[in-house]
């Protein structure tokens, strides 16, 4: 087989991947075990509302979170901000190892020692969602351990590991974009 026939399939491969893992919200994260329940809020915007337009295309900033209800075995936090849409999926932001004792994430920021993946783009770091009639979701996710995996992981790596040991999930969804 071919070199370039070969990297098509491997694409394909990672995009099924990428769009069975989104549209489930993480894979089958918890999926053999109950999970608890974490409180997902914003000072930009409430579950349902639009998501401002600073934090959408061309802007380059994330917006800030709040989260609670983490349980107190857990070992870190991950953060997956992503859309499923009959549009397409994609995962517009991916950050792992955030300290289990953090709860909020700042604007523009990420906390100190947390590492961030790949996106659908291949971009690591926020990618800013652009498609105004989606919904995004900021997914909190309580995880068993912190991940062995290093800055710039791939999704095919990172989706499933948060899969695989989270604990306890929360989301804040914003409906559209100002």
């Amino acid at each position: 087989m071919g070199q370039g026939r070969k990297a098509g399939r491997k694409g394909l491969a990672v995009m099924l991947v990428t769009v069975g893992v989104v549209a489930s919200g993480c894979g089958t994260a918890g999926a053999d075990r109950p999970l608890d329940s974490v409180t997902v809020t914003s000072s930009q915007f409430r579950d349902g509302a639009p998501l401002p337009r600073e934090y959408a295309c061309g802007s380059g900033n994330n917006p800030p979170l709040r989260w609670s209800n983490i349980p107190s075995t857990a070992k870190s936090i991950a953060l997956v901000a992503d859309t499923s849409s009959p549009k397409g999926s994609a995962v517009h932001w991916v950050v792992f190892n955030i300290d289990h004792r953090t709860t909020v994430l700042i604007e523009n920021g990420v906390p100190q020692g947390a590492r961030q993946g790949r996106g659908t783009g291949g971009k690591v770091g926020y990618d800013p969602p652009c498609r105004d009639g989606d919904s995004y979701r900021f997914s909190v996710y309580a995880l068993d351990t912190r991940l062995d995996l290093g800055e710039g992981a791939g999704l095919t790596e990172t989706l499933p590991a948060i899969a695989n040991h989270t604990i306890a999930r929360g989301r804040i969804t914003a409906t559209g974009i100002e």
